[in-house]
């Protein structure tokens, strides 16, 4: 049975999707070695996301045996910073796309598209956010953006400031790839110049080893050499995206929309490092943690309060001293950092022998002026 396209881009644009386009199921060859050339070269930095297995990330077949067709959707989120809290607490910045759960509608949207196939007889899988489809490729290829320098895919009237998923189906929607959006970044370099760690390291290549959004998610001692450039980010990292003209755009007409409900765009450090396991989870589950391990986001905490805090205060000093006793050695060998950069005596150090704190208080720290 046949299935209008017009019919699923009404459907998806119902469900909340800024964007729809359609493309074939043909394999993503020259971005499967893309991707095998970058993670031997290791620009992967670790990221396991549709670098893990790029023959399969880049066959949609491998969801859909039999696929023909994708339909790839964009959902649009809201990138305005709100004004940081003046209360004196150091607070930390999350990036525009963590500060809420923008996947789920995604997911919703698509599955309305793929329960329209479905109820036409075909089969109809979403990827959405996971490693099965490199849905910037997919979006690329259904002609909905254009490739920018910094990597992502930039929408005509949304920039990037948007998520991307697809259905995978074997419904035969179309002969033909549509035509690519033109490149409308020209000249222009913006985000390889305004990226702090200059992990940009060519238009459309990313080196995940310097890139802050992807180190605030990898696992194990945080980066020395970018602690300092991290910030008050203690999720993710914006800067090529707000540079970026057409972004800045798009965030100026949206300048009067609410924040999203979620977590915000700051988030207070000293009430994060209080808080128990279970109550770092449920508040930002959401984000990738690595093996869901609250270990990491305290972690990404101390550094930060080791960029913002206020060694005067009481509480900030009374935070680096319970992490310095903390149990955890990758807790404890950043607390060594935090105190040393602002200033704080190591007193309350406990086990100072462990290897990861050893290599702490051995390691020079830049203190602030």
């Amino acid at each position: 049975m046949s299935v209008d396209t017009s019919t699923l881009a009404a459907v998806g644009r119902r469900a909340g999707l800024c964007a729809v386009g359609f493309c074939r199921a043909e394999p993503f060859t020259d971005t499967a070695d893309a991707l095998q050339e970058r993670k031997q070269a290791g620009l992967h930095g670790g990221m396991q996301f549709t670098y893990r297995n790029p023959d399969r990330s880049t066959d949609p077949a491998r969801l859909v045996p039999g696929a023909a067709a994708l339909v790839v959707g964009a959902l649009e989120f809201g990138a305005a910073a709100w004004a940081r809290p003046d209360d004196g607490s150091p607070y930390a910045r999350v990036a525009a796309y963590a500060r809420a759960d923008y996947y789920t509608p995604l997911r919703v949207a698509l599955e309305a598209i793929a329960d329209e196939l479905r109820a036409e007889g075909h089969r109809a899988v979403v990827s959405a956010d996971e490693n099965g489809l490199v849905d910037r490729a997919a979006a690329h290829r259904a002609g909905i953006g254009w490739w920018g320098k910094n990597s992502n895919i930039l929408l005509p009237d949304a920039g990037s400031l948007v998520v991307l998923g697809a259905v995978v189906t074997d419904a035969p929607l179309v002969p033909a790839d549509p035509e690519p959006v033109a490149d409308g970044c020209g000249s222009c370099r913006r985000c390889l110049d305004g990226c702090p760690t200059g992990a940009i390291v060519a238009p459309g290549t990313v080196d995940a080893r310097r890139c802050l959004a992807w180190l605030v998610q990898a696992d194990g001692v945080f980066d020395p050499d970018y602690r300092i450039a991290l910030g008050d980010r203690i999720y993710g990292c914006d800067d090529c995206s707000e540079v970026c003209p057409p972004n800045r755009v798009r965030v100026r007409q949206r300048a009067h929309a609410p924040e999203s409900p979620g977590h915000g765009t700051w988030v207070q450090v000293l009430d994060l490092l209080e808080l128990e396991d279970s109550e770092l989870l449920s508040t930002y589950g959401s984000w990738y943690i690595p093996r869901r391990q609250p270990r990491y986001l305290r972690r990404n905490a101390l550094v930060v309060l080791a960029n913002v805090g206020e060694p005067s205060e009481p509480r900030v000093r009374a935070a680096v001293d319970r992490a310095l006793g903390d149990p955890d050695p990758l807790i404890r060998a950043h607390a060594v950092w935090c105190a040393r950069r602002l200033g704080l005596s190591l007193d309350a150090l406990s086990d100072p022998g462990d290897r990861l704190v050893r290599a702490e208080l051995e390691r020079p720290v830049p203190t602030r002026s």
